[in-house]
């Protein structure tokens, strides 16, 4: 089975290291977040918290509010054997605590079981705890991980998400420092954006970038460069797709026999936070997809699509 997207490198872990809270600057504003649990308790690549929380806003976003200190706790082994590896390391942030939860909290988000067709490449991986420390006194859980495939589910125990965040996780234990990696080709999916659940496209667009992934013979779609539109277009077409009768799905579609394979990203950009994406594929039942919705095109809609889009 395959699924769109590079695989991610094999991680490179900081075995046994425990680095204490003044390693990454900054003088803790909350009490030290609890210890790490000693083995990974789960045999899924991220997708397991020790415990829910009670944090308010849990169940909207992955990591609510603002807290100011996280504990990143390391479980690194193999993809053949992924459960119950044990504790290799930990991590304390306090100065980057916030940045992280606000790059983490606006991603894409859904209470339900996202089916995706994962490559199966086995090597190296890593499962990552982190514990979120609020002013309070609260605390919360987020299990992810960086795998081979890249096919990892990121929750808090209430709601998940299938961004994947696996690099950047690994890149912040090693150096202290948060920073969240998007992909570099601008006409791929991006990580997405908080209430894509929802709607297809999120309120409030200034911007849409319209790709088109032309076949080539032998081979899979590749991308050719996109077209940048202003804030009238970006409004218009995200109209335009949330009137689709779209309900829950994952990211796969079933291709129609003779169908061309020609395909279209659609990049929504706001005046804050991260893009919104959405896939178009004429030729594939579900049509129209962002990760967490899918719907079928209507009268119309690809037409507005493809006069957007760059020439084939």
């Amino acid at each position: 089975m395959h699924r769109s997207g590079p695989a991610a490198a094999a991680v490179v872990v900081c075995a046994s290291v425990v680095l204490a809270a003044g390693a990454c600057g900054g003088t803790p504003q909350a009490p030290s977040p609890a210890s790490c649990p000693q083995h990974w308790g789960s045999d899924k690549f991220g997708d397991w918290v020790p415990d829910t929380s009670g944090v308010e806003g849990a169940a909207d976003s992955l990591v609510p509010g603002s807290p100011v200190g996280a504990l990143i706790c390391a479980y690194p082994g193999e993809n053949a054997q992924p459960g119950h590896f044990p504790l290799a390391g930990s991590r304390t942030l306090t100065g980057q605590a916030t940045a992280m939860a606000h790059d983490l909290g606006y991603l894409p988000v859904t209470a339900e079981r996202v089916d995706r067709a994962c490559t199966l490449v086995g090597g190296k991986m890593t499962n990552y705890l982190v514990r979120f420390a609020y002013p309070d006194g609260q605390a919360l859980w987020v299990g992810t991980a960086e795998e081979p495939n890249s096919c990892v589910t990121t929750t808090n125990g209430t709601v998940n998400t299938p961004s994947y965040v696996g690099p950047s996780v690994s890149a912040v234990y090693r150096t202290g420092t948060w920073r969240l990696v998007q992909r570099d080709d601008p006409c791929g999916p991006t990580l997405g954006r908080r209430g894509q659940n929802e709607q297809m496209v999120p309120e409030g667009p200034v911007k849409v970038r319209v790709c088109r992934q032309v076949p080539v013979a032998g081979s899979t779609p590749r991308p050719a460069a996109g077209a940048e539109h202003g804030e009238q277009e970006a409004r218009d077409l995200a109209e335009a797709l949330n009137s689709l009768g779209a309900e829950p799905g994952g990211n796969t579609c079933q291709g129609l026999s003779g169908a061309p394979r020609e395909m279209f990203y659609l990049h929504f950009g706001y005046a804050q936070g991260p893009p919104a994406w959405v896939r178009i594929q004429p030729g594939c039942r579900p049509s129209v997809n962002n990760g967490l919705l899918v719907g079928d095109l209507a009268d119309g809609v690809l037409d507005r699509v493809v006069r957007l889009a760059p020439p084939g």
